[in-house]
């Protein structure tokens, strides 16, 4: 399988900024491995986007893929009761 590129929005940064420690190491480990396989097991297709979302926790990883240029580009990380706010 491919190996693909894993890029970051720029809001993601204040995202990750406000995560605890031990949570923010799972989670950087949890989008690592989307390299891999930006397809998990229990990934879900948000309804109406392009986009994916991963389950770490409380916290919520938001994606989207590009299978074409094989990148993942993260937008959004936060706690499961605000990521989904626009």
């Amino acid at each position: 399988m491919a190996v693909y590129s894993i890029f970051f929005k720029e809001s993601v940064r204040k995202d990750l900024g406000s995560i605890p420690g031990n949570d923010l190491q799972r989670i950087i480990e949890r989008i690592a491995r989307l390299a891999e396989n930006p397809r998990p097991q229990g990934c879900e297709k948000l309804s109406g986007q392009e986009k994916y979302r991963l389950r770490q926790g409380i916290y919520r990883i938001i994606y989207s893929i590009q299978d074409s240029e094989l990148t993942v580009w993260v937008v959004k990380v936060g706690h499961r009761r605000d990521v989904y706010r626009n």
